[in-house]
């Protein structure tokens, strides 16, 4: 099968499956308010809707110009991520959204991937933006997006984590 052929296909399924936990979150956020719940690296969270749209655009261009064949290893690891990013957001409950919210007396999950991994669902995340790209000779995007995620996300996003959850504990 050529890329160009599969990358609409993909990007599709992806932003379909986006919005879909988005309104997921949306709920979810709503709920933790309800529940006293403290917000914290409000300044960096309008990046992801930035990078995560930008990504997904970049990754269909760029796919579609590409005529590789689709590279099925990259193609079956990004699939076998899924079920991984359906095990954090079920191991997280309620408390999975796309923002950083403590509740008030809340206990920290331990269970599922976390017994493994603190932050399994970046590393999820980082894994997908490299692999879906990949599968259909995307590699500009990959590497692109891999680079902004570490830099731009992950470089600010857990160390808030983090921080957010060190004063929860110290008061």
């Amino acid at each position: 099968m050529n890329s160009s052929t599969l990358t609409p296909f993909l990007v599709l399924g992806l932003t379909l499956q986006r919005l879909l936990e988005l309104r997921v979150a949306k709920a979810n956020e709503r709920w933790v308010r309800a529940q006293g719940a403290t917000e914290y690296g409000q300044g960096h969270y309008w990046t992801f809707f930035v990078l995560h749209p930008a990504w997904l655009l970049c990754l269909l261009l760029e796919g579609r110009a590409s005529r590789s064949r689709v590279n099925w290893p990259m193609l079956a690891l990004f699939l076998l991520l899924q079920p991984l990013r359906y095990w954090v957001m079920r191991s997280l409950g309620r408390y999975w959204n796309t923002r950083i919210l403590i509740v008030p007396n809340g206990q920290r999950v331990q269970g599922g991937p976390f017994k493994y991994l603190k932050h399994p669902n970046y590393a999820v995340v980082a894994l997908e933006l490299a692999s879906g790209p990949l599968a259909v000779g995307a590699w500009r995007t990959a590497l692109a997006f891999s680079l902004l995620n570490a830099a731009l996300l992950l470089g600010v996003r857990i160390p808030t984590e983090e921080a957010a959850l060190r004063e929860y504990r110290a008061e």
